[in-house]
Parts: structure tokens; sequence; C-alpha cells
């Protein structure tokens, strides 16, 4: 395993080299921190005392976090089916214990990320696994901060298993994906959405928006092809990110919700500000 290649501190995105500022934070999406760009490495991480941790969410399907988090901390999800499992949303750390954690749950076929903020360390992730492919949605393909032959770009739809793929349905980023596991929520089908669809606090509604952090909205247009993207999906349960889930009748939720946002941006509740 290479320890030694840069890693944004931000968002945790592994770079071929040091640059002045890394592009992914540079954008009106992320930030850069007030100090200015900071570089890490996956060697000063482990030495910073970091603790990976898996934990069942379901059957068939793990949440891969560390403490303290790494980078933007997102939560990676290992998703198993019978053809092999799915590396979504990979985490910017990983150490031997951990990579065999991950091993012990089957063969990973593939890693994918729904957008450019949770690419994570995803070559050295391949690297450690075996070598699957790491999947790259081609409309996302100049974010990619660490070429390596592994990568392989997609459009469109691209099945991973059996039962398991990976749907473009833009928003976020042009190349923002969901990945679509039927057999998940115990064969009610489970969407993990990443960013893409975000769901609330309140585990009922979801929300849509090209920046989370600096509150940029996206337009009623784009939300409504979003929520329309996934109408064709079956699913009960939603998976975005941070440990936020709409746990029962997601599919609903997704529709409601890019109602209630177009009408707001349309100006239908304008009465009550």
């Amino acid at each position: 395993m290479e320890t030694t290649f840069p890693v944004c501190a931000t968002c945790a995105v592994e770079h071929a080299e040091r640059i002045d500022v890394c592009r992914i934070c540079a954008d009106e999406r992320q930030w850069v921190p007030a100090d200015g760009q900071v570089w890490t490495t996956l060697a000063e991480l482990a030495a910073s005392g970091r603790e990976a941790r898996v934990a069942e969410l379901e059957p068939d399907l793990h949440g891969i976090t560390t403490a303290p988090s790494v980078g933007i901390g997102q939560t990676a999800l290992l998703v198993g089916t019978p053809a092999g499992n799915l590396l979504w949303d990979p985490i910017g750390y990983l150490d031997d214990g951990l990579v065999e954690q991950v091993r012990g749950f089957g063969e990973v076929v593939a890693i994918a990320a729904s957008h450019p903020h949770m690419f994570g360390v995803q070559v050295e992730w391949s690297r450690a696994l075996g070598g699957p492919p790491v999947l790259v949605a081609e409309a996302d393909r100049e974010w990619i901060a660490r070429p390596d032959p592994v990568i392989r770009t997609w459009s469109g739809r691209t099945e991973i298993a059996p039962g398991l793929a990976l749907v473009q349905i833009g928003g976020h980023f042009p190349g923002s994906a969901v990945a679509h596991w039927a057999a998940g929520a115990g064969g009610k089908g489970v969407l993990l959405a990443g960013d893409t669809i975000m769901a609330c606090p309140d585990r009922t509604w979801v929300s849509f928006q090209r920046s989370y952090p600096n509150r940029i909205p996206l337009s009623a247009a784009v939300v409504d092809r979003v929520a329309k993207a996934v109408e064709g999906l079956e699913f009960d349960r939603l998976y975005s990110n941070f440990g936020n889930q709409v746990p029962t009748d997601a599919h609903a939720a997704v529709r409601r919700s890019a109602d209630r946002y177009i009408g707001w941006v349309r100006g239908d509740f304008d009465h009550l500000t």
C-alpha cells in the first residue's frame, strides 16, 4: 500500500501531486480553508490515530467511517451481492486492518462515488482490494486528480452485478449518480444517493442542491429532472451521506420533496415569508 501520495485535508480526495490548491475545493460547491490549502498523506493520517469503523446498516450493507473523520467525513457504503460487492463513496482513508475487514465481506468488484466530492482515495482502495475498476461518470472525468489505469468512465447506466446498478441523474454535478440495489430493504429496494439526493434530518423528506455548504440551489427544472430520473426505480429506503437516510416510503418522499422544492423556488409560498 502506498501511503505518501498527497491527500487534500479538506475533501480527502487523493492527488497525483501537490498543487497550489485542490481544484475540487476551489470550486464554488466546496471551499478552501481560510488558512489556505492543507495537504496530508495516509501515513500522516494513520499516525494521527485514526480509527476505522465498520457497522452493519442492514443485511448485506455496511457503513465505513473513521474517528476522527477525514476530509468531508462521508460514510462509505459496502453493498454485498452474490456476484460481488460495491464500495460506494469510498472514504479518504484506509489501512491494512480496514482492508482486511472489507475483504472479509467478499470480493469487491467495483468502486464508485456518487460525485467528485466523494472520490476519496478511490485508486488506493482499488489497489488494496486487488484492482477492481474505479467507475467515474464520463461527465465528471475532469475532476480526477490521480489518474490511473483502474479508472473507467461510464455514462447513463451501468450494471455492477445482477440487481445492482449505477444510474447517472445529474444535478449536484453533471455526472452525479445513484446506486440502485434491488435486494435492499428486504427486497423492497434501496437507493444509495450520496449528495445527489440528500435525506433531511426528519428522515421523511429529501433535498437537492448545487452546493450544500455554500447554499447554492438548483433550478426547478433540474430538480424535476432529477426526481423523474429515479421514478422508474423501485426503492423503499434511501441512504444519502453522513448517516442520513429515509428509512421507508423513500420513493414517494423524493417526488413529494421535489414538488415542495419547486413550489418554493417558483414563488408559490411567498405569502409565508
